[in-house]
C-alpha cells in the first residue's frame, strides 16, 4: 500500500502533463531533498529521517510548475509559513511530514506569492537547484 501521509488531503487524481501523480513526485523529491535544499534556519535540526524538513516553499513552488493552481501558506508560530498546494479541488502538501503528528489546518490561508518568497536570493538558489535535480531524475527515469 502506497504511504499518503505525506498529503493530509489527498491528491492521488491529480497528474501532470507528463501523466506523473504527486505521489511519483513525493518518491523523486525523498531522493533529492537535502541539507542544501533545506531552509538555512532549520539546517542544523534536518536529518535524513526527517527530509522534507525546510523543504515547503521550494517544494511547493515547484509542484505549482509541474501542476499549476496555487501555493497557500500556514501561519506558524514565529511568523513564518507552512507552504503547501491547491489544485481545482485537490490539497496537497508533500512536506507535512515535517511535523510529525501535529495534525495542520488547510482552511483559510493566505496564497502565497511566488515573487515575495524569491526576492530572498537564498530561496530561488534553493529552488533552482531543487527544480534542476529534480529535472535531472526525470530525465534518467
Amino acid at each position: 500500500m502506497e504511504d499518503t501521509r505525506y498529503y493530509q488531503v489527498q491528491a492521488e487524481n491529480l497528474r501532470d502533463r507528463r501523466g506523473l501523480r504527486v505521489a511519483d513526485y513525493y518518491a523523486l523529491l525523498s531522493e533529492i531533498w537535502c541539507k542544501e535544499t533545506c531552509a538555512p534556519r532549520l539546517r542544523e535540526k534536518w536529518t535524513v529521517e526527517n527530509k522534507t524538513l525546510g523543504q515547503c516553499s521550494v517544494t511547493a513552488f515547484l509542484m505549482q510548475d509541474l501542476f499549476g493552481g496555487e501555493v497557500y501558506g500556514i501561519l506558524r508560530p514565529g511568523g513564518n509559513y507552512h507552504c503547501f498546494n491547491v489544485v481545482g479541488e485537490a490539497v496537497f502538501d508533500l512536506t507535512s511530514e515535517q511535523f510529525g503528528d501535529e495534525v495542520l489546518d488547510y482552511s483559510g490561508c493566505a496564497r502565497q506569492s511566488r515573487e515575495a518568497h524569491f526576492a530572498r536570493q537564498e530561496k530561488k538558489a534553493r529552488y533552482d537547484y531543487l527544480k534542476t535535480k529534480l529535472m535531472e531524475a526525470l530525465a534518467g527515469s
